[in-house]
């Protein structure tokens, strides 16, 4: 049955974003054609939660963040194909669909309570799909208040509907004179929504510290999700804050990779690669922003000298290149010494063994040094050495 039903859920969300598709490309005229292809990429990026819920909820039907996922795609996938259904209807061929109106409002309001309810609740349950106990219950329910205020404000407020996918539409089940009650409840559901999140945050921080072994594994692969994410938000505002398709597409990248962390994590995929990719992510980030910088300065500085963009382009370019490896090497080195401290130790007290093993002629100081060199760097309980 719960396969069944998850089987079900990845379903409707699959249909409802190949629909979306279908229909942004019939709505995409020539000069939208970047919107259009940033809504299939959206499209098609959403279908990672349903996917991963499905992944999850099949294999570990108990855990309650594969089905969090699963519920997370139908709202998504229909807030897209609500917003395609509505442009298709009411701007590329108005009339030509029935319904166009209500698919606006559909697009106004639905997909909110996925966008402003999983993370928090996520941060409460993950990894094992429970909270860390009791008393944090309230802080459940706050999040889920505030997901319900979100979405109920928008959905009732009367006028014109400043979210939905045609501009001004009138909202058609619009309470007249609720306007001044439901901005009070959406500023109390901002105001829940941050509390809720600060709330899970607090939470994810003490079960992290509480946790051992697998557990603090799997939050670290979470956790490194969620940091790529703050920092493509962060990163793609500086860099694309003029291009609204390049921003968008980072952060829909990045907000694809945290279902994909959390399912790596439950389902203890690779779980002991994490090092790797924390590493990978503290050398390569670190070394993009080592690049660029460099690049921009070279340009500015080039340009001013020269007075020939194109020249001062060329070089830089030549220079970031030349710069890469010796660039890498030392952020590299930086990085093991700063966070890997034990691993750098090792890599050093391996090279000095081997020098000394070129010079070395002695069998039995070759013998204590080896065991030295074992003790130091794999730390086992004991050492025997067998020569033939």
């Amino acid at each position: 049955m719960s396969a069944r039903l998850a089987w079900a859920s990845w379903t409707v969300s699959v249909l409802l974003a190949l629909a979306t598709t279908v229909l942004l490309v019939l709505a995409g005229d020539d000069t939208e054609n970047q919107r259009a292809a940033f809504d299939v990429v959206l499209a098609v990026a959403l279908l990672v939660y349903p996917t991963v819920g499905l992944v999850v909820a099949s294999r570990r039907p108990e855990n309650a963040i594969g089905w969090l996922f699963c519920g997370a795609g139908i709202p998504l996938a229909v807030s897209s194909f609500s917003y395609a259904y509505a442009t298709c209807a009411l701007v590329t061929a108005p009339g030509s669909l029935p319904g166009g109106t209500a698919a606006a409002w559909l697009s106004n309001w639905v997909g909110l309570s996925a966008l402003f309810g999983v993370p928090a609740l996520l941060f409460l349950l993950f990894p094992d799909g429970r909270l860390l106990g009791r008393d944090w219950r309230p802080a459940l329910w706050l999040t889920v208040a505030a997901t319900v205020g979100f979405a109920l404000a928008p959905a009732l407020r009367p006028g014109p509907m400043e979210d939905a996918a045609v501009e001004g539409t009138v909202n058609p089940v619009g309470i007249a004179g609720a306007g001044p009650l439901l901005d009070v409840v959406s500023a109390l559901a901002a105001l829940a929504a941050l509390l809720s999140i600060v709330l899970g945050v607090t939470s994810l921080v003490l079960r992290f510290r509480r946790a051992r072994g697998v557990e603090r594994l799997q939050l670290k692969w979470f956790a490194a999700a969620a940091l790529l994410f703050a920092l493509a938000c962060l990163g793609g505002f500086v860099v694309f804050q003029q291009n609204d398709v390049a921003f968008g597409l980072l952060i829909v990248g990045a907000f694809a990779l945290i279902p994909i962390a959390a399912g790596v994590a439950i389902l203890r995929y690779r779980l002991y690669d994490i090092e790797v990719v924390i590493n990978r992510a503290l050398v390569y980030g670190a070394l993009s922003a080592t690049l660029g910088a460099t690049y921009l300065a070279l340009v500015l500085l080039i340009g001013l000298a020269v007075g020939h963009s194109g020249f001062a382009v060329a070089v830089s370019t030549l220079a970031v290149a030349a710069l890469f490896r010796p660039a890498r090497s030392r952020i590299q080195g930086a990085v093991d010494r700063r966070f890997y401290r034990r691993r750098y130790d090792a890599a050093r007290t391996l090279e000095a063994f081997g020098g000394r093993l070129r010079d070395e002629v002695d069998l039995e100081a070759l013998t204590a040094d080896l065991r030295g060199v074992v003790a130091d760097t794999v730390q086992p309980a004991h050492v025997s050495l067998w020569l033939r």
